[in-house]
């Protein structure tokens, strides 16, 4: 099963055309939506009078996307906003982290491949089970009295931010090699 693909570009527009922007912002979604394995779109202006907008799209894997990217369609919305819009990153990602991390990089990222999802199961279980186990350790004699739907509140709140900053991101770091299949090759 293929994962996902988010595409994140930045456009610069002319600031006193944010209104012609948005509407072509638009009319891209909307054609977008007709393609089979579309998942979602979304856009931004960081501030108001920016030159820049940020622009993800989603679709289910790499056919849909290329689907989408080499219609008559796409090639037709492109080419209604030459001479105000610019086009000045590109990138590409699989996974949920496409809706959430900040863009990296200037260029197409065409060789990068997710891990297996299996693989990213085992890399979140790994960092899950001993967080979850200290927690019901710590916080179990604390939270007896309470109902379960408020103590699995209080204990989603207390884990998600440290797996989030804390945990996974140094087990993914540990078990890089594995994840992406490649080795440090020493120098």
């Amino acid at each position: 099963m293929e994962s996902a693909v988010t595409v994140a570009i930045t456009r610069r527009a002319d600031p006193s055309r944010a209104a012609e922007m948005a509407a072509w912002v638009r009319a891209g979604a909307s054609l977008a939506e007709d393609f089979p394995g579309f998942l979602g779109t979304g856009w931004v202006q960081p501030a108001p009078g920016s030159p820049e907008w940020h622009m993800l799209y989603r679709f289910a894997d790499a056919e849909a996307l290329r689907a989408w990217e080499e219609s008559s369609q796409r090639r037709w919305w492109l080419t209604s906003a030459e001479g105000f819009v610019e086009h000045t990153r590109v990138e590409r990602r699989t996974g949920i982290e496409g809706w959430f991390d900040p863009p990296r990089e200037l260029h197409v990222k065409q060789n990068e491949k997710a891990p297996p999802r299996w693989k990213q199961a085992v890399t979140i279980w790994l960092g899950f089970f001993p967080v979850s186990l200290l927690a019901g350790w710590l916080l179990a004699p604390h939270l007896t009295g309470l109902h379960l739907i408020l103590r699995t509140m209080i204990t989603t709140l207390v884990l998600t931010p440290i797996m989030t900053y804390l945990v996974l991101p140094r087990v993914t770091q540990v078990l890089q090699p594995w994840l992406t299949g490649s080795r440090k090759r020493k120098s």
